[in-house]
């Protein structure tokens, strides 16, 4: 459905967008993250024809957004991170207002359907200015499926919400993603790994990652120090001194009636047997033996980190 190839944008002497290429299936979710200046929202910002890229290649549905832009942006419904809303309209008279616009025949039927879908329709004779923050974001994304694209295009569509509202809206990019291709960008990265089918990590201008969620923590994760939390039933003493045999296979530290295991890339892989045998021969019962799992923002850290220290 979106196809990107060798995509640079230059500011001046900056390549803010440096050659990326990537493709987007018909009904994908894809989870767009990168730190602040890492061409993330340059990037989007093209995807959707609201700036020029330098050189390179976007195709929207088949269609080159360069040899027919308008073919290109009738593919796409666009939530910005600050919805463009009227306070002064109706829910109602914004979402017909925004369908005329789009060139919808039959305006309140489709203003009915996308009020339905995003689950704005009891709001319908309201004041968009009178609305709360959540229900502001389901106009913002009622708006953005007028029309009906066949991508959405959402940046930071939970931002400034409290968790019942993340919920909401996370239940409805979800819903959402049946139906279209979807490409979300936010820095909450629990939201990512929560309704995403592959996240795209960019960092400097370059794709740092592409993967799955999972494929991305089981790939980082053999190649970063990994953590265990263990609880022993025995004296302190007793307990470090079968830690101390361990040699420099990994550093521990006690917390509370915890411990917790920072391990050595080289050890970590059967260094749960080899503790369990350890404190069966001191007659050490283990209480509670769980390796922590790296997550999301642990690979995020991790490949933006290592893009620093290059």
């Amino acid at each position: 459905m979106i196809e990107v190839k060798e995509l640079v944008k230059h500011y001046g002497d900056k390549k803010a967008v440096d050659g990326i290429t990537f493709t987007v299936n018909d009904g994908e979710i894809l989870g767009f993250l990168g730190p602040n200046g890492a061409g993330k929202s340059t990037t989007m910002n093209m995807l959707t024809g609201y700036i020029s890229m330098t050189s390179g290649e976007i195709r929207i549905g088949g269609i080159d957004i360069i040899e027919d832009p308008i073919g290109a942006k009738r593919q796409i419904g666009y939530l910005p991170e600050q919805p463009p809303l009227y306070p002064e309209m109706t829910v109602s008279e914004y979402l017909c207002f925004v369908c005329e616009l789009k060139g919808v025949k039959d305006i309140q039927a489709h203003m009915k359907e996308i009020a339905a879908k995003t689950g704005v329709t009891g709001v319908l004779s309201r004041r968009v200015g009178n609305l709360s923050k959540g229900y502001r974001q389901r106009v913002g994304f009622a708006a953005a499926l007028a029309g009906d694209p066949k991508v959405l295009i959402l940046d930071e569509p939970t931002v400034g919400m409290d968790p019942n509202q993340i919920i909401e809206i996370r239940e409805l990019i979800r819903s959402l993603g049946k139906e279209h291709t979807v490409i979300l960008s936010s820095h909450i990265l629990s939201e990512i790994s929560a309704v995403s089918d592959r996240v795209l990590i960019m960092d400097n201008g370059k794709i740092a990652a592409e993967d799955t969620p999972e494929n991305l923590a089981r790939s980082e994760k053999r190649d970063t120090v990994k953590r265990m939390l263990i609880r022993i039933d025995g004296e302190s003493e007793q307990i470090e001194k079968v830690l101390d045999s361990f040699g420099d296979s990994f550093t521990y530290e006690r917390i509370n009636e915890d411990y917790e295991l920072t391990l050595n890339a080289d050890a970590a892989e059967d260094i749960g047997r080899k503790l369990f045998f350890a404190f069966a021969k001191a007659e050490l019962p283990i209480l509670m033996q769980k390796e922590e799992e790296v997550s999301l923002e642990d690979v995020f850290i991790e490949l933006t980190q290592k893009e620093e220290k290059r």
